[in-house]
Order: C-alpha cells, then structure tokens, then sequence
C-alpha cells in the first residue's frame, strides 16, 4: 500500500489551506500549490493565522507551531507534483477548471500516486474519465473548515479500485478523521441533506418569516445546531451553494434543490458570504 510522505494540494483557498494544516499536523509534507500565487501565499497566510491562535491559546508550543509550517512549500507550480504520493484536488466547483487540473495532476503525478478530489458534488465518474489511471480516482470530501471538522466523505468511482479505497482510508484516519463511505450520486450524502435546509432558511428569510438572526437561532435552539443555516452558508460560500443546488437540481429534477431567488441576487452582487465581507451578514 502507498505510504503517503508527500501530498498534493491543488488549490489554496478555505479548504485546501485547511487541509494543508491538517495534514502538515500530522507530520505530512505538504505541497500547496495554486495557479495565482498570491492565493498560494495568502493560502499559507490563513494557516499560519490559525495556528497562532491556537499558540496563544496554549494549544500548541511555538516550536510545534514551526515544524508544521516548514512542512508546507506553496508553489504556483503543478510540475510540484511530481513529488508527491497523494493529490488532493481543492479548486473552486468548476467542472472544466477542475478537469484541467486533473489532466494535468495525472501528466505529472507518479504512476503510484492516488488523485482525489474534494468536490461537493461533481461527479468522482466524471473527473476519473479524463486520467490514464481512473483506478487511482477517488472523492476525498472534507468539511468546512477541515481543522476543525471530523468529518471525510469517502466517495467511489466506478473505477475506483479497492487499493485506492484502503490508501485513501488509511490517509484520513492518519489525519485524525472520521469516516463515511457515499456512492457516486450527485450531493453524495451530507450535501444530498444539507441543500434543502439550507434553500429552506432562504426561502423562509425570502418570505420574510424572519431575519437572519432569528433563523439561525431557531436552528441553533430550536434543532440543536451549532450553527445556523444562513451562517452556515456564508461560511461555505454562498457561490459554493448556489453552484451545488443548481447541480442537483439540474441532475434530479426535485424543486426542493431549486436555488431561492434572493441565493442567486446575494451571488450576483458579490455577496458571497465570509470571504468576500459580507453575504446574508456582514464581516469585518
């Protein structure tokens, strides 16, 4: 079985920047590279944020703090991967940006290497379709933020071979994660629940049942979440969320993933949510 010393990170953004912390924690060198270098580097901006909040909560020593970011070399680079055993594709929801990056990952990579992705909802099929080595092609789908959440959607190709599932697995455990397996549907399982909740709270505050505030505490008292639903979506991305409640309704044809109207005004104006400063709240 691949032992995994170097990985991969195609994408610098909230997810592969939170993944890069993860595995950099774990004693994993990280290459994290995206084709904006400025994005490379502010993708290593954010880890070094957080792991200085967790120095000053006591959390971890300065020297600890260290050796994890000197086992993190960003590039703009994808020759980067030549290096590594395991690739983890992070880019934005795109379809043909994350087919590129896939052709490219499978040029570049060694024979040996596995090449994931952690899509929301693009088919693992699909992207495996355009390698030599679809066998090695699996959906490895983290939560947000993935320092902090346990969770790992496993997802199986048609292709995808038992090896890649067992590396993939072994990978995920190292990095202090729990796991489910899905099937290679649309939405796997948790985006297949979390969409229609989450179109459900914008409808409501469409409606005007109530504001933000008081939606997202009636979820957070009233269910017993540790966020609510319009928070939750500003910290994915409210693009992000647009883009999977398109992709499900378009693959199943059910209105309850029928994207509000006021998702699409918010995406349109640029309201994106935490990382553009504002979306259903506003951000400093």
């Amino acid at each position: 079985m691949v032992d995994v010393r170097v990985l991969g990170i195609v994408g610098a953004g909230q997810m592969g920047g939170g993944i890069a912390q993860v595995a950099a924690q774990v004693g994993i060198a990280v290459r994290l590279i995206d084709v904006d270098e400025r994005a490379a580097r502010n993708g290593l901006g954010a880890v070094e944020k957080q792991l200085a909040a967790r120095v000053s909560k006591g959390k971890l020593s300065a020297e600890e703090r260290d050796a994890m970011l000197a086992r993190i070399q960003i590039s703009s680079d994808l020759e980067l991967l030549a290096g590594a055993d395991f690739v983890i594709e992070a880019a934005t929801e795109d379809n043909e940006v994350k087919r590129r990056i896939f052709e490219a990952a499978d040029r570049i990579a060694p024979a040996h290497a596995v090449l994931a992705t952690n899509t929301s909802a693009i088919p693992i099929t699909k992207l495996a379709a355009h390698t030599r080595r679809p066998e090695q092609v699996i959906g490895m789908h983290f939560m947000n933020p993935a320092p902090v959440m346990r969770l790992v959607e496993i997802i199986r190709g048609l292709q995808t071979s038992d090896q890649t599932i067992e590396v993939t697995r072994a990978l995920a455990s190292r990095m202090g994660k729990d796991l489910i397996g899905a099937n290679d549907v649309p939405g796997f399982i948790v985006n297949r629940m979390l969409i229609p909740f989450l179109n459900e709270a914008c409808f409501a505050l469409q409606e005007g049942l109530g504001s933000p505030e008081d939606i997202d505490r009636g979820a957070k008292l009233g269910l017993n979440h540790p966020m609510g639903p319009l928070e939750l979506a500003d910290l994915i991305g409210l693009d992000t969320v647009l883009y999977m409640a398109e992709v499900l309704h378009r693959e199943f044809g059910d209105d309850k993933y029928r994207p509000p109207t006021i998702l699409r005004n918010h995406v349109s104006a640029g309201w994106l949510g935490r990382k553009s400063g504002r979306g259903f709240y506003k951000y400093e």
